[in-house]
């Protein structure tokens, strides 16, 4: 008796293919990637780091190709090539690159331009409530920098102004939320200058590293950024994600943070918070609802510009950080912002006695000698006390002032010779006191 004929059974063919993906900004690139590539038929697995740099494949050659992967990558927003070994021009783009950082920050450092990007000089603890809403309205420029790129993920292809409105939402959820805890925090402890500066060099490497990450100059470096649980919420996604971004490390939001931790009170900083949040939101809401009209090509130009921005920024905050903590200058650290020929002290009853005048964007150099008391009297004419200039530490005397419209006396005695840095509290505007030995100041 003849057995019946087996039909003949073949597994699927199932290949496997790796690609470069050029442009990812962030953890939620490697998400919408992923998305994208799953969506397209006869795709069995994929897998996307945007730490590497590239997505893994595996699919029915039969079905769908490199061709179809590329397009719906591309159609993303995103840059496609194959793996390859070596990339000479990945090197000339990083050079470039950091040629153009060098020069920028270089330039807007020595001009002063640089300051006005960094609101902290705005918040001063008397600042009308107005004004904090215009210091968000300027910072917003930075916030498109930093997270137009979340911005734009979480609003091209979905919902439109809903989605946008949603993201923006919990920004100011956020931000309020960080505003009533730093306000809460500060009616109980009260940080000292050098602890300031140290928050501050902490987030100017952040900013730094997010930067270089976003241009993907180093792609080792991406092993080193923050990564955001993934969180699957549906349609509320904008507004969760909009609410872990107020936790991101941000230079000008963590200067308004340190507003709202010198209120004492946490309805004070909360509300604090919430005017600067509101002041951010025209802009990025802007950018979320014009999102669907602008061009793949000109989102890639612009995060690529804003992540210039967030490295120079950062490089400001690192400088302000490094002179709040009472370090020796950086060569990079910007001008002193101080006037060209020191003042220098007169003997008056045994005390030297040094006599300058306060300027809104500078501070005095003066020159003493050591073992003799100071006196040192700044004169402080009506209108030149501003957000930044009103209060200056000095940390190798340990002396903090605050200046008050008309003749403000420091005191201290200087011990060890040398040239000492000095800076506002927020650490942008920066001078010395040189001390030497004998009666050199005469």
């Amino acid at each position: 008796m003849a057995l019946p004929e087996r039909k003949a059974t073949t597994a699927p063919v199932v290949s496997k293919t790796c690609i470069c993906i050029g442009g990812m900004t962030c953890i939620s690139c490697e998400r919408r990637i992923l998305k994208a590539l799953q969506s397209v038929s006869g795709v069995k697995a994929a897998k996307v780091s945007y730490q590497e740099g590239f997505a893994e494949i595996e699919f029915d050659p039969e079905i769908t190709g490199l061709s179809d992967f590329r397009k719906v990558v591309e159609n993303a927003g995103y840059l496609v090539s194959t793996v390859k070994k070596s990339d000479p021009k990945g090197f000339r783009r990083s050079a470039g690159f950091l040629l153009i950082i060098a020069v920028l920050y270089t330039i807007l450092s020595q001009s002063g331009i640089l300051n006005l990007l960094v609101p902290g000089q705005l918040a001063e603890e008397n600042m009308g409530y107005g004004m904090l809403f215009v210091v968000g309205l300027l910072t917003s420029v930075h916030c498109v920098a930093m997270c137009g790129g979340i911005n734009l993920t979480q609003t091209i292809g979905k919902s439109g102004l809903a989605s946008t409105a949603a993201y923006n939402l919990g920004r100011v959820i956020a931000y309020t939320t960080g505003g009533f805890l730093a306000g809460a925090l500060g009616s109980a402890i009260s940080f000292t200058p050098a602890t300031q500066g140290l928050l501050k060099l902490a987030a100017g490497i952040l900013m730094v590293l997010m930067g270089v990450n976003m241009l993907g100059l180093f792609p080792s470096l991406r092993k080193l950024s923050i990564k955001l649980p993934y969180i699957n919420t549906g349609s509320k996604s904008p507004l969760i994600v909009g609410i872990l971004n107020g936790l991101m490390p941000c230079g000008p939001l963590q200067s308004m943070q340190i507003y709202a931790l010198s209120t004492g009170s946490p309805v004070k900083g909360a509300f604090s918070m919430l005017l600067f949040a509101l002041g951010t939101v025209p802009l990025m809401f802007g950018l979320g609802a014009l999102s669907s009209i602008l061009s793949k090509k000109f989102t890639r130009r612009m995060v690529t510009v804003g992540a210039v921005l967030v490295v120079i920024l950062g490089l400001s905050m690192f400088s302000q950080g490094w002179s709040l903590s009472g370090f020796h200058p950086l060569v990079f650290s910007g001008p002193d912002n101080s006037t060209e020929t020191g003042d220098r002290a007169s003997m008056e009853n045994g005390v030297q006695v040094v006599n300058s005048t306060l300027q809104s964007g500078r501070y005095p150099k003066i020159t003493v000698q050591t073992g003799i008391p100071v006196k040192w009297v700044i004169d402080a004419p009506k209108g030149s006390i501003n957000g930044c200039n009103n209060a200056f530490l000095i940390p190798e005397y340990n002396l903090e002032h605050k200046f008050k419209t008309g003749e403000n006396v420091i005191e201290f005695t200087p011990f060890n010779t040398g040239t000492f840095q000095y800076s506002c509290w927020m650490g942008m505007i920066r001078s010395t006191i040189t001390v030497r030995e004998g009666d050199q100041t005469k």
